[in-house]
Parts: C-alpha cells; structure tokens; sequence
C-alpha cells in the first residue's frame, strides 16, 4: 500500500509544477508590456503581493522554522524570482507616481519579511511556535495575494470587459491552489489549506467572469479597432487633398 508520504510527496511535485505555471502564467502579458515600452492599465498589486508571499513561505519553509519542508522552499524560491523579474519590468516601464508606488511597495515587503524573521528567531524556540507565527502570516499574505486581483475583477464588471484580466493566470492559479489544497490534506495543514483554498474560489470568480464577459471584450476590441482604421484613413485622405491642393497652388 502506497504510504501517506508517498502520496504527500507526489502531489507536492505536482503542487511545484503547478507553480512554475502560474509563476510563467503572465509572460504573454509582460511580453506586451516590454514590446509596448508601457504597463498601460496592468496592476502590479498582485505581482507585488505574490512577491511578499513567496518570501514568506520560504520563511516558512525553512529548517529552523518548520523542517521538512523542501518542497514548499524549491517552489516558493523559484517562483519568487521569476515574480521579481516582473515586478523589475513594471518599475521599468511604469512613469512618476506609479513607479514609485512599486517601489515602496516592495521595499516594503522585504522589509516585513526581515523584520518578521527577527522577530521569530529571538523570541520563538521551538519549532511549533514559530511554525504557528510564519504559518499564519504567510497564510493572511497569500490570502491577499489570491485577493489582490479584486481591483481588476471590479474593473472587469464595470467595464464588461477582461482585456486586462489574463485567462492563462486565472487557470493557473486555479489548478495551483488545486494542488496545494490537496497536499495540506496528507497530512492535514490548516496553515496551507486556508490561502488555497481562499485561492480556489476567487480564481472560479475569475473563470466565471471571463467567460461572462469574454464575447464583450471582443466586440470591444473589434469596435477599437476599427475606429483606428477609420482614424487611420481620414488621415491619408487629409494627406491626399493636402497634396492635391499644393500641386493645384503650383
């Protein structure tokens, strides 16, 4: 019979892939951001956010924190530097006030995360007490994470459009919070459980909304564009007559 750490390990693996995904989930849209030179509408609250609670699961992970648990550092690691790699593109393409805002905002985060590391090493000793301290820090962290999006959902309601709500990261964040709810059930880890399984359901929001208002954003899309083709001809035939009346004059 396969044994409970059998079956722990292998859903871990899978819960590490699944975040690889959605670590690389947003790469379509910070390749638009990088072709445009510009982050146009795109939020880097919940890059930021994930940034934050990455560092603190790998808090979490550690060995004088809670021991045996290299999955949880390998995949929170990895996916802490592809985020940083995002949040770097947003402070390169963002202008004024916006900068600065991504800025202080992962100050901030490091920050936090020193300040807690401090904080649980001099004044918890034993491992189930500072445990119990990073486990619910990093669960209220990821419970934000999963509801950073909120701002973008509402502006989807309001503008009937999901233009700037990406599928790829929706899905993945879905199958991702899949996998790691099940690996905090062998054995059973409240700390884990809750973020994911918060995470699951705002990521079914997500899937329902884009498939309410998918049809939408493209007759929006459409309609955009061919404004700018109509924009685009007035210009040539304003071009035309100018040349017209300039040989007329000569």
């Amino acid at each position: 019979m396969v044994s409970h750490d059998t079956i722990r390990t292998a859903v871990g693996v899978l819960g590490n892939m699944s975040s690889i995904m959605l670590a690389l989930s947003p790469l379509p849209t910070f390749y638009s951001i990088w072709k445009k030179r510009s982050v146009e509408q795109f939020s880097p609250v919940p890059y930021v956010a994930t940034v934050l609670t990455c560092m603190m699961w790998v808090l979490y992970g550690l060995p004088f924190v809670h021991p045996h648990s290299i999955l949880i550092i390998t995949t929170c690691s990895s996916s802490l530097v592809i985020e940083l790699f995002y949040v770097l593109l947003f402070l390169l393409y963002s202008q004024g006030r916006k900068r600065l805002e991504v800025l202080i905002m992962l100050l901030a985060s490091i920050v936090i995360v020193g300040v807690v590391a401090l904080l649980v090493i001099t004044l918890a000793h034993t491992h189930e007490r500072r445990s119990m301290i990073v486990g619910i820090l990093a669960s209220f962290v990821g419970i934000m994470m999963y509801a950073a999006p909120l701002s973008v959902m509402k502006m989807v309601v309001q503008t009937k459009s999901v233009e700037y709500m990406p599928l790829s990261l929706s899905v993945a964040t879905f199958i991702n919070c899949v996998c790691w709810t099940a690996y905090a059930l062998i054995p059973f880890d409240l700390y884990i459980i809750i973020p994911n399984g918060v995470g699951v359901i705002l990521a079914t929001a997500q899937l329902l909304l884009y498939a309410m208002y998918y049809k939408s954003t493209q007759r929006q899309i459409e309609a955009w564009r061919r404004k700018e083709e109509m924009a685009m001809a007035e210009v040539v035939v304003m071009r035309d007559d100018g040349l017209k009346v300039g040989m007329t004059t000569v």
